[in-house]
């Protein structure tokens, strides 16, 4: 934890044992251990405030809407005029915030860490915009597993914006039974989508996730987007039984300012260099309960 700006100036976020991206931190505008996790909200002269979570950067004002553009919009515009959606995860509410751009009459919340979300609603009002307070949004901290083991709802489209697979609890959420457990519970017109890790510094994470979803669904399309402060590109996994995520809803409207997702970067999105492909195209393993993805945690 960061205790105070006196204490910490120089904070480095390790991406692998040799590599990380170096902070000064210049505020600490919050710091806690919850029940679950390690709690950080500070601020870099560089990318505004920043969210961290275990030592591991989450989100930072200066571009936490690249990466929140790009989780929400494909996979909201691959399903057939989504209303119900699921999100796991997305404690700063910034998630929410691209959801609610789009014409949705239920947005249900599950997040574990009710510490966390007090955390964000008071500090990071400039991510979240007051998306927690929308009448459409319905919050419910507890275990996102154990919700979708329990209820029989179904939804539109489900997002998976979760922490990595650096333990137990995680490693779950990323599993083949996980995927059949989402699959289940979405709509025959439903499509879902996954943060699944850095294709830089885990390209294994990415490849297992992406080739683990692809045994599930129908149609499983790996893409990137440029994220600066986690390092460099950041990867996702898009799927459907319904559509090929390639291949958007271009009468779909979005209300609401954005700023680097539209429809003809779209495709882009999914244009992978070689070498990546390859990498994905050779990839057989698959993450299971009993054999899980595991990500390092590396000590910062």
């Amino acid at each position: 934890m960061l205790r105070s700006p006196t204490e910490w100036r120089i904070y480095i976020d390790w991406h692998t044992k040799y590599t990380g991206l170096m902070l000064r931190i210049s505020r600490v505008y919050y710091s806690s251990k919850s029940r679950y996790q390690e709690i950080d909200i500070v601020e870099s002269p560089d990318l505004g405030k920043c969210l961290l979570i275990d030592g591991v950067i989450q989100s930072t004002t200066y571009d936490e809407y690249i990466y929140h553009e790009a989780l929400v919009h494909p996979v909201m515009l691959t399903a057939k005029d989504p209303k119900n959606v699921l999100i796991i995860g997305g404690g700063e509410g910034a998630t929410i915030r691209e959801v609610l751009k789009h014409d949705v009459e239920n947005v249900t919340v599950i997040d574990i860490d009710e510490e966390l979300v007090n955390a964000c609603k008071e500090h990071l009002k400039e991510m979240h915009q007051g998306s927690f307070y929308d009448k459409r949004v319905e919050l419910i901290f507890g275990d996102g597993l154990q919700f979708l083991n329990e209820s029989k709802m179904t939804y539109d489209v489900i997002i998976l914006d979760l922490t990595d697979p650096t333990e137990d609890t995680s490693q779950l959420l990323y599993t083949q039974e996980f995927y059949s457990l989402i699959r289940d519970r979405l709509s025959n017109n439903g499509a879902m989508v996954t943060q699944a890790t850095s294709p830089n510094f885990s390209p294994h994470c990415y490849s297992i996730i992406h080739n683990t979803i692809e045994q599930v669904f129908k149609y499983a399309r790996a893409y990137i987007a440029p994220v600066r402060s986690y390092g460099g590109l950041w990867g996702f996994v898009i799927a459907s039984n319904y559509n090929d995520p390639l291949y958007i809803n271009e009468d779909a409207k979005i209300s609401g300012k954005l700023s680097f997702y539209d429809k003809s970067i779209h495709r882009a999105l999914f244009a992978l260099p070689l070498s990546l492909r390859e990498r994905i195209e050779r990839e057989d393993r698959i993450a299971t309960n009993n054999n899980r993805i595991y990500m390092p945690s590396f000590e910062r």
